[in-house]
């Protein structure tokens, strides 16, 4: 149980969420964002060093997403999971700062070995009405006592104060998504009440056993002309969300996943192209989702990635071996929502039996301007 938290702790968290939203600038990512957070942290803290880490819904794992003192870079291609830091998962379970001193009891994983290292670490939960959105991982200043009572409740009000700011970017994302859902069934309706409706017409005048006179030929003509354009016109609308920025690199999430799924056997085969940043998150989500379905759906030992440009587009192909000879139940709804994303951007997205036992994804989607074949 956390005592009441003193008026002072709670003014400098208010100032610190209230300084980091004026200074990051919308357009900016999420990085800045949750390293201007761990810089608030380590001061207020007096905190040598600080990383942030959370479940990201678009790389859909966690993550380290903002660091101060320590080069985030560096910190990016492991793979941390409540699994492979059990004090993390304590403290989020607990709700509770857990201060473990020295080299003993962190038990994370190998990636982040550097970062507890054998001084003293920290661990702050960022949990927001039982949902668990991160941890804060921080190091100490040199020679500093262990945490008292004070100290801790400081780190754990500055913990609700990042979930605070943490939930209200998700609601953001959340008010986008809602527009989103509106913008569709504005364009199921607005399918309905004008195509469909001019065409339910032309049918029933088409239908009908008398001959048809030149003036109602000219106005089945002018209704299905107005319908094709009013088709048009919505079709031009976006079908599906676009996938979010994920930060990385199609060559970074292939090297990650080749390390992860060692047990399926995922290799690249041949060379891996540059992918234009506008297409990065479409291809990295039907990788994801690709390689997702394998290890759900089959037996896979081996998988394999190829990626080439050809006459001006890009081609990411996911193979897998393993499928059952009577596959049960159907793609997951990750794919077609990649291939509603995929129809956006002029592509389209393939998936199925290539030959018995092995089951083919393929991404094939334009590149962006002239950019030629290779």
């Amino acid at each position: 149980m956390h005592s009441a938290p003193q008026p002072a702790y709670s003014i400098a968290a208010l100032e610190l969420l209230n300084d980091v939203l004026a200074q990051v600038d919308g357009d900016h990512g999420s990085e800045e964002f949750y390293s201007r957070l761990a810089e608030a942290v380590c001061r207020l803290a007096q905190m040598r060093r600080a990383v942030i880490f959370r479940y990201d819904d678009a790389r859909r794992r966690v993550h380290a997403a903002g660091s101060f003192g320590i080069e985030l870079d560096r910190l990016t291609s492991g793979e941390i999971t409540v699994e492979s830091a059990p004090v993390a998962r304590q403290a989020l379970t607990e709700d509770r700062v857990i201060e473990v001193l020295g080299d003993r009891g962190h038990e994370i994983s190998d990636d982040f070995a550097e970062l507890v290292g054998d001084h003293p670490i920290v661990y702050v939960p960022i949990v927001a009405a039982g949902r668990w959105l991160g941890v804060i991982i921080a190091e100490p200043a040199a020679g500093a006592a262990p945490l008292d009572e004070r100290h801790r409740d400081l780190l754990w009000i500055l913990g609700k104060t990042l979930a605070l700011a943490s939930t209200s970017r998700i609601a953001t994302t959340l008010g986008e998504r809602a527009r989103e859902l509106e913008e569709r069934i504005d364009f199921a309706r607005g399918i309905h009440e004008g195509v469909v409706q001019r065409l339910f017409g032309v049918s029933l005048v088409l239908s009908s056993e008398q001959p048809l006179s030149a003036e109602a030929r000219a106005r089945c003509a002018r209704e299905v002309g107005a319908a094709l354009s009013e088709l048009r016109s919505a079709l031009q609308r976006p079908l599906g969300r676009s996938s979010e920025p994920t930060g990385t690199t199609l060559r970074a999430e292939l090297d990650r996943l080749c390390a992860e799924h060692r047990d399926l056997g995922l290799v690249v085969e041949g060379p891996i192209v540059d992918v234009p940043a506008a297409l990065e998150p479409l291809a990295q989500s039907v990788l994801t989702e690709a390689v997702r379905n394998a290890r759900k759906h089959s037996d896979a030992r081996r998988i394999v990635v190829r990626t080439h440009t050809r006459e001006g587009t890009l081609v990411v192909e996911v193979e897998n071996d393993g499928v059952p000879l009577e596959r049960v139940g159907s793609t997951g709804v990750g794919l077609r929502l990649a291939a509603l994303e995929a129809l956006q951007s002029g592509g389209l997205v393939e998936f199925g039996e290539r030959k018995p036992g092995t089951w083919v994804v393929r991404l094939v989607v334009p590149l962006p301007g002239d950019n030629g074949s290779s």
